[in-house]
């Protein structure tokens, strides 16, 4: 058994070099079959630490496994992200590194602070990368400082550790970091907590967004903190509730087992590609309801279509688009240059948000 599982996932590691994630999906899913339930780490059966001599496969199914349920087979294989250099702003801007620690538990950070207007700031967006990501593969990807700029938006970039998962993947199919008040959704309660008070920030100018991994704990967010997050936007990503352990996560991630209908009050503007065989597209369906009208667009070398629900929320089905952040920089990793630009649409959207919020 240990040398099926081992040569299944050396198959599926140069499937996804290949580029082929769905086949490499569907041999991780082949072997998966043959293994039975496992706890989740910390509990009885797994270590909490590997022993260096295991396969891959074994530091897939213990605590190192999350990651590839985090943010995909691309991002879990660990494959290397591409090169970039240093990250540069505008004269008068800032890009710091910095550290939170709350009750809940502490995260370095990275925040973006735009240069000076008369109008002061206008709100704070906190960005959730993906796994194998940092923020600054994250910022220059997703270019979201230069979208903030441009409307006064304070960014911050958590940062995941390797300490904390080993894939640097939020843990979002966690139930400990699923809930109010606790592990990583009350870490980063805590950082938006502290800059809006920093920045003088009134209620409902806090946002939330995130690719994969992130996504889904962007997802998270909205659910545990209502009063907190006006908007978020979610990438290639799944709801909250979607799985509570690593077997559930391959499921949802594959658009099966009982993923729940998002009935949140918070809107949501949600891009998904319709060629996503990492995380599937039916996802991006369970996050913002089809009821509304929808809209077909074309630009930069896509199609895609804009569904806007009778909440607000809006759900963007990108044609022909894998597993990455739409209108991105090829520098930065898990990213797909054509296409509508989702950053831009994301602030767009959470402005829209809050002039409605002010106007009533």
């Amino acid at each position: 058994m240990k040398n099926d599982l081992a040569t299944a996932m050396r198959r599926a590691l140069g499937k996804t070099r290949a580029l082929n994630t769905g086949q490499a999906t569907a041999i991780i899913r082949e072997a998966l079959a043959g293994v039975p339930h496992m706890p989740p780490a910390g509990s009885a059966g797994i270590a909490p630490t590997a022993a260096r001599h295991e396969s891959p496969f074994a530091s897939l199914l213990r605590d190192g496994c999350r990651p590839c349920a985090g943010g995909g087979l691309m991002q879990g294989l660990n494959l290397p992200p591409r090169p970039g250099g240093e990250i540069r702003v505008p004269e008068g801007a800032r890009y710091e590194r910095r550290h939170h620690a709350g009750a809940a538990g502490s995260r370095n950070y990275t925040l973006y602070i735009p240069t000076d207007r008369p109008e002061g700031v206008r709100g704070l967006i906190l960005m959730l990368h993906g796994c194998t990501q940092s923020p600054d593969d994250f910022a220059r990807g997703t270019r979201m400082n230069d979208a903030a700029e441009k409307a006064g938006y304070i960014v911050a970039y958590p940062e995941q550790s390797r300490a904390h998962n080993m894939q640097s993947c939020w843990n979002w199919f966690r139930p400990e970091d699923q809930a109010r008040g606790q592990g990583e959704p009350g870490i980063l309660a805590g950082i938006a907590r502290d800059l809006l008070a920093e920045f003088d920030l009134p209620e409902g100018r806090a946002f939330v967004a995130g690719l994969s991994a992130g996504g889904a704990m962007a997802a998270i967010m909205t659910e545990a903190y209502p009063d907190l997050f006006a908007a978020a936007g979610v990438h290639s990503g799944l709801p909250a509730g979607a799985a509570s352990d690593v077997t559930s996560a391959f499921a949802a991630m594959q658009g099966q087992g009982n993923a729940p209908i998002r009935q949140g009050p918070t809107p949501m503007i949600v891009f998904h590609g319709t060629a996503d065989a990492t995380v599937a597209p039916i996802n991006g369906d369970r996050l913002v309801t089809a009821s509304g009208i929808e809209t077909g667009h074309e630009g930069n070398g896509r199609r895609w279509s804009r569904l806007i629900a009778s909440n607000g929320s809006e759900l963007w089905r990108v044609a022909q688009a894998g597993h990455a952040w739409c209108g991105g920089d090829p520098a930065g990793s898990h990213t797909d240059p054509l296409g509508p630009d989702a950053s831009t649409e994301m602030v767009r959207f959470f402005e829209e948000v809050s002039s409605t919020a002010r106007g009533r």
